[in-house]
This record gives C-alpha cells, structure tokens and sequence, in this order.
C-alpha cells in the first residue's frame, strides 16, 4: 500500500473520533511479541545479511531489548493510561484536578540502519501502546531486516493502526510532507535538521534521536586492564556503529602508553589477529561508509590496526593518535570501528576538548576516584553518562533514552516513552455547591484581600 493510502486510512480513523481500548492495545502487543519470538530465526538471517550481525548482538541489542520492553508495557499499560489525580489549588475549592494520557494521533517513525530491527520497531510499538496510529519507514541501507518488519507488522496490525512504507531518501520526503501529529526521527545530526525545518512548518511536534562524539575519559587511577576490556566491547560493538559508542578516549598522560599496549591486547583477545575478520564483528553497513571510514585511516597516524577489506566491507580495530583537535577525525561522528586518542594533563584540557564537540550523546569516565568522577558527571551537558563502563545504561528501561542539543531533542524507553508519545491534558472538575465571588466584578476593595490571599497559598 502507497503513502496516500496509507495516510488517507490512519487520517479517516483518527478523524472519526475511534480509539482502542488499553486492553486492545494490549492483545496487539501479545501477538506482537509471538511474532517476533516465531520469527527470530528470520531476524538473524536478515540482520546476517545486510550487516554480518553475529546471533548474539542480535539477540542481545535487538530482539532481547525489544521483547523487554514489549514485557513491560503489557505489565504497566494499564496503570500508566489511568488519569493521575494532581493537588489541586485552594483559589479553585471545591475541585477535583486530573491529568489525562491522550495519544497525538498519527505518528510518524523514521529510523536507522545500524540496529534496524530494535530502533524500528521500538518506537513504533511504543508509540502504538500509547494510542497512536504509526507509519514506520525503516532505512533502505538494510533492506533484507526493513522488508522482515513490514512482513511482522502487516501479520499483525490493520493499516490504520500501523504501517511499514518502505523506500529511499525521497520516500522519507513525501512522507515528512504530509501533516503529522507527531513525528520521532533517529539519524544523523544532517537529516535531523531537515526534519525539524520541515516539521515546524506545521508546528508538528517532534523527537530527535541523534548521536555526536561520546567521550571516554580515563584518569591516572583507573583499572587499566578492566577500563579496556570496557572501552573495547562498547567501541566495537556493531563495529563502532553505535550512536552510544565510545567515539574518542581523553586519556591522562601518565597513563597513555599503558592504556595503548592493554587496549591492543585485548582486542587480539576478544577479536584475534585483526587481519582477518572475527565472526563477532559486524561489517561496514555499505561501501559509502567503508570508504568513508577509509579515508579516516588514510588521513591519519594508525598506532594499531588499519586493514580494509572491501570485498567483505571489513575494517579491522583501529587506534588512531592525534594533537590536533581540529582535525578531521575530531569534526565528525566516527560511526565505525575507529578510536581516536588524545591526553590531558589537566581539567582545562578536558574542557578545551569537550567544547569543541559539546552535547554529546554520551560521555563515559573511567576512575577509581569518585571526587573526579562525579565532577565529570556534573560538568557537562550530555545525554546519558557511565562511570566506569560504556553503553550498559542502555539496558535500563528506568532510565530515559536521548540526547541535548546537537545530539537530540526529547527521551524515550520505558515509561518515559509513553509520556513522550501521550499528550498530558489538564482538567479541572469544579464542584457546584460554592461560590467564590472574590473573582468577579466589582473588583472594589478585593486587591488588598487577594493580595493576601495568594500569600498565603505560596
């Protein structure tokens, strides 16, 4: 089904005042959860395909967390929908004040490539338990995991609750033209801009999931050899292509030539000789980013690693010292199995370096010192932190997901994603039996005793 069919079924329900009760919402959510269990031997082979993603990142960043969070709505859809009663105020006795979760309406979802099945469907479920009628457009880069969810999400929901459009670039453009109630964007900082441009054309609300460069910064105290196990898995990952990935390390000087040594050691540990690829790295998601990639390595001093293999879009790890923050690498979000290594001396350096790429998705410290640790934490803007670990903060659904500035508008996962995709209506029932007449003209006399009044209520 095209887009104007699509959006003309989703605008008539909407618009005929129709709603699904929580517990429909529910049963959809059960046979969705079915579904993707009877289907996970096809999510492997098509995240296999179109990343070389082993079954186990698979499972664990994309089936698992999407089958948790799918648990947890099931448990707490229900409570969370109910009106919350709030304090009301005295100036309104006698009253009742509520706050009622009431969906946008038709939501739009564009999401990524490098997990496309988890931050595809994620929001989308999301944004359906909520009450939300969804059109999902997955990415194009993987086209064997994108026609696998419109496979899942035809087997279960009507169009006119959810639908997968799938297509390129200008696929994406037809449908940010139409008039959403809200739209949730996960991408570059690039193709964010344009959705925000084009959304406040309408004054549709929206969410950005973007990405930046994350640092890890490791002071003279630290673990070394437990701080490089850490900062190895976290940056190689989906081979780097992880919005949260460690995207640079800020290492003490004292430290540096340790911290290189220990970091090689264990990738040849975890991964093997990095000329060959280890099954447990995923590959380059096309020859763009590969070359792009290449063009990093070939541009800059290699401490360690460097082979390309373009038949396979294999980069093997790669450390990568630079001075110059300046630089190219430092510019731009790596999104690969590259690490960049900078010292510092002291905190001003920190900051200098920090300043230069502010706001980013996430910032890691790595410190047997808690004084320093939590001064980093304090310090900066970013949108989610670690110290002494990378990317776990991802696996609590408690904890909202996103990012500040140029790394994102707006958080989700959890019940912050139903807050996000439910608009929060204010009502007061005021009861009929009392009059107040301070309000009303004449208003003669009455400024001295509101005055006080209002005092008293602070």
């Amino acid at each position: 089904m095209n887009i104007e069919e699509t959006y003309k079924k989703q605008s008539d329900y909407v618009n005929s005042f129709n709603r699904l009760s929580t517990d429909e919402r529910i049963y959809y959510l059960k046979k969705l959860k079915k579904e993707i269990i009877n289907e996970e031997n096809n999510i492997y082979s098509a995240l296999y395909s179109d990343l070389k993603k082993p079954k186990f990142e698979t499972y664990t960043a994309e089936i698992g967390v999407l089958l948790n969070e799918i648990d947890l709505f099931i448990k707490n859809l229900r409570s969370w929908s109910q009106p919350k009663r709030v304090s009301s105020s005295l100036v309104n006795f006698p009253s009742k004040d509520y706050i009622i979760y009431e969906p946008f309406g038709m939501v739009l979802i564009i999401s990524p490539w490098n997990y496309p099945f988890q931050l595809a469907l994620l929001p989308a479920m999301s944004a359906f338990s909520s009450g939300n009628n969804v059109v999902l457009k997955p990415s194009e880069h993987t086209p064997k995991t994108s026609a696998l969810l419109k496979k899942i999400v035809n087997n279960i929901f009507p169009i006119e609750l959810m639908n997968v459009i799938e297509g390129d670039a200008k696929t994406a453009e037809e449908l940010l033209e139409k008039k959403w109630n809200y739209i949730f964007f996960t991408g570059s900082v690039k193709i964010g801009r344009i959705v925000a441009m084009t959304a406040a054309k309408n004054l549709t609300p929206f969410t950005l999931e973007l990405g930046g460069k994350s640092p890890a910064i490791i002071d003279g105290s630290t673990d070394i050899k437990v701080t490089c196990k850490r900062i190895v898995w976290g940056k190689l990952l989906n081979s780097g292509q992880t919005c949260v990935a460690p995207d640079y390390l800020i290492v003490h000087k004292s430290i540096k030539d340790l911290l290189i040594t220990e970091i090689i050691k264990t990738i040849e540990k975890l991964y093997g000789p990095t000329k060959n690829k280890s099954d447990d790295l995923t590959s380059i998601v096309n020859t763009n980013n590969f070359n792009r990639l290449k063009k990093i390595i070939e541009n800059n001093k290699v401490l360690f690693g460097g082979e390309l293999d373009e038949k396979n879009l294999y980069i093997s790890p790669t450390l990568i010292e630079t001075s110059d923050i300046k630089s190219s690498i430092m510019k731009e979000e790596i999104f690969g199995p590259i690490l960049p290594i900078l010292i510092y001396e002291k905190l001003d350096d920190i900051d200098f370096i920090i300043k230069q790429n502010p706001n980013p998705l996430a910032l890691y410290v790595f410190s047997k010192n808690k004084k320093f640790s939590d001064m980093i934490m304090n310090r900066y803007k970013f949108g989610g932190g670690i110290i002494n670990d990378t990317i776990v903060h991802l696996v609590n659904p408690n904890l909202p997901f996103g990012g500040i500035g140029n790394s994102g508008i707006g958080s989700y996962r959890g019940k912050s994603s139903f807050e996000l995709f439910s608009h929060k209506k204010s009502v007061v029932k005021r009861g009929m039996w009392y009059e107040n007449e301070v309000r009303y003209p004449p208003y003669k006399n009455k400024l001295n005793f509101v005055k006080k009044l209002l005092r008293l209520l602070k």
